[in-house]
């Protein structure tokens, strides 16, 4: 496992897979603003379904981690690195925290440690984050780790119903400063 302060990044195990599924995709409009694609219901076990747990399956670019809090292990979110690019040394990262969790800093531990798997146990020269313009929360745990705003992608997501910017973020790993604990 993965720590920051505050929490573990780990595999995913079979039984976050319904809270997650539950908390996280069955709020259309929740999955409407984390995700590019169009919600369509799906159930927790099929094996398309975004947290499906299927080891047989590995995608090194894909890497899903669920979230814990280190005091007690509790279950608090998702989080992955994406479109991992051995090529050119690039991902995106990308959260998800129950709502239950939100607002209470973890987002900022988890894009910490986030960046400490890309660039120092992958070996990466570049993370990115997009997030629509209005995720307050995840522009500022960028910015907290580090990573740069370099633009706006104007009225490029549809998000039920309307077109809204989205914000791209990097960092590079010489900019990367790394906490302490890792």
């Amino acid at each position: 496992m993965l720590t920051g302060n505050r929490i573990g990044l780990r595999a995913r195990h079979e039984d976050d897979v319904p809270i997650l599924h539950a908390e996280l995709h069955d709020d259309v409009t929740n999955q409407a603003r984390a995700s590019g694609k169009p919600w369509r219901p799906v159930t927790a076990t099929s094996r398309h379904g975004q947290f499906a747990v299927d080891d047989d399956r590995v995608d090194e670019g894909h890497v899903p981690f669920s979230v814990v809090e280190l005091d007690g292990g509790t279950l608090l979110g998702s989080a992955n690195l994406w479109g991992v690019d051995t090529h050119n040394r690039t991902a995106h990262l990308g959260l998800g925290l129950l709502p239950s969790c939100r607002g209470k800093g973890y987002g900022t531990d988890v894009v910490a440690v986030l960046c400490h798997y890309g660039f120092t146990v992958r070996g990466l020269h570049r993370l990115q984050i997009e997030t629509l313009s209005d995720n307050t929360p995840m522009l500022r745990a960028a910015e907290r780790n580090g990573f740069v705003r370099e633009g706006v992608l104007r009225s490029s997501a549809w998000v039920m119903g309307e077109f809204l910017d989205e914000v791209v973020l990097g960092l590079l790993a010489e900019d990367w400063k790394p906490h302490p604990e890792h």
